[in-house]
């Protein structure tokens, strides 16, 4: 069976309503002011000129997209999550950054074809459950000779394990896995003759907390929206369990010397490809 086999059979509607529920609980806009740093060495990689047009597919609260107009650019930002555009748009309003942000679909975004200079997802797009479309999309939306990036969490890196853990206790969502995203042989098959020099990048991202372990699981069950939902939909004896757990692999790759810090690389594939 192909690594970009398509939903299993599951009514997508369905699915993608508890998605966008999902993503909307917890809040991603806090959580994200402590990923900076990873979207700022994403953006910095793009070389992004002042006046080119970007869109952030899966935007969150547009961490990237904001970071991109501070530098010139002109951004559009989309995301299915309500909550995180709401944010995204104050965010915007409150510096006075010329952006626009658009509650949509990957899968099917609202924009004409050959819209932007470049079209970039960082730790987004690979949630959604139709990942050919997702390629497509972003393949459309940019113009030819444009950039087609993104940043896809690796099975082998940290996130990767932190997400088999939870697949111990909640059952699969009827979807690809999000980390094929970050297998450099599904992304060739996924963009196919779409993108030329297409370069491929194992690259550690640092997780860098002011707090231990344990608190860094209670921030992810308080504020990121998924790990909330798994937590919420266990007893409490696999709550327990689930959360000892994420607490032990926390602190087996924590490289913090000082206590109270929690310092965790974890490992993502750089995507940057020209469309054809």
């Amino acid at each position: 069976m192909s690594a970009t086999t398509t939903t299993t059979n599951i009514d997508i509607e369905v699915l993608k309503t508890r998605l966008r529920a999902t993503w909307m609980d917890g809040n991603y806009d806090y959580f994200s002011r402590f990923m900076q740093s990873s979207a700022a060495e994403f953006l910095d990689r793009l070389n992004v000129k002042p006046g080119a047009t970007l869109l952030d597919v899966a935007c969150g609260s547009g961490q990237l997209a904001l970071m991109a107009a501070r530098r010139g650019a002109r951004v559009t930002g989309v995301d299915i999550a309500t909550n995180s555009i709401v944010a995204a748009r104050g965010r915007a309003t409150s510096e006075g950054l010329d952006a626009r942000f658009d509650e949509g679909d990957a899968e099917a975004l609202p924009y004409a074809g050959g819209s932007f200079d470049v079209v970039a997802s960082i730790y987004g797009a690979m949630f959604a459950p139709q990942p050919e479309r997702v390629a497509a999309e972003m393949l459309r939306v940019c113009r030819p000779g444009g950039t087609i990036a993104m940043g896809n969490w690796t099975k082998e890196g940290f996130i990767g394990k932190m997400f088999k853990t939870f697949a111990r206790f909640i059952a699969p969502p009827g979807m690809p896995a999000p980390v094929l995203w970050g297998d450099e042989s599904v992304v060739r098959e996924r963009f196919g003759t779409g993108v030329s020099d297409l370069q491929l990048t194992r690259v550690d991202y640092r997780f860098n907390y002011p707090f231990g372990p344990a608190e860094v699981v209670e921030f992810f069950r308080k504020y990121y929206g998924p790990t909330t939902r798994a937590f919420a939909a266990l007893g409490e004896t696999d709550r327990v369990t689930l959360r000892a757990e994420l607490v032990d692999l926390w602190t087996s790759h924590n490289l913090a010397s000082e206590p109270g810090r929690t310092t965790v690389d974890a490992e993502y594939l750089a995507v940057v490809g020209v469309r054809v």
